[in-house]
């Protein structure tokens, strides 16, 4: 049995997480990473992306905003903007945020912050790539 380690996922609003864990996958600025107990410390940035939580033999999904991630030998937390379960996500209000984003990007010139709209549609379909995924998992 794998050595398991405590993972906390905090968001501005609520403990998201809290709980005993085998592994996590994150990703962050340079690329995704794994995390096993025993870890070497680390204090890391978030990317938007997934989370992956391995507990037993259940893979468990969430959506991720930016964040940090501070890894200890025993124990991992992650803060970030925002994070939501992969079946709790509404995939036709992730897609509209999507289209919205798409349209403020198209329209550049109308005094539209580019940067944000970007972030906007990166969360957006990360959001509904999350969903999808765990759909097409549980089709099988």
């Amino acid at each position: 049995m794998a050595a398991t380690y405590m993972l906390d996922i905090v968001t501005p609003d609520k403990s998201f997480y809290n709980g005993e864990v085998d592994m996590t996958i994150i990703r962050t600025s340079t690329g995704d990473m794994g995390i096993l107990r025993d870890h070497e410390p680390t204090v890391a940035p978030l990317s938007i992306g997934a989370i992956r939580i391995k507990i037993g033999e259940q893979m468990q999904e969430a959506a991720c905003s930016s964040g940090f991630v501070n890894i200890e030998e025993d124990h991992v937390t992650i803060i970030t903007d925002a994070a939501e379960w992969a079946g709790e996500i509404d995939v036709e209000r992730a897609r509209a945020a999507a289209e919205r984003a798409k349209e403020r990007l198209e329209g550049q010139g109308q005094g539209v912050d580019v940067g944000r709209a970007k972030v906007s549609l990166t969360r957006a379909m990360n959001r509904v790539h999350v969903a999808q995924k765990t759909m097409n998992h549980s089709d099988l």
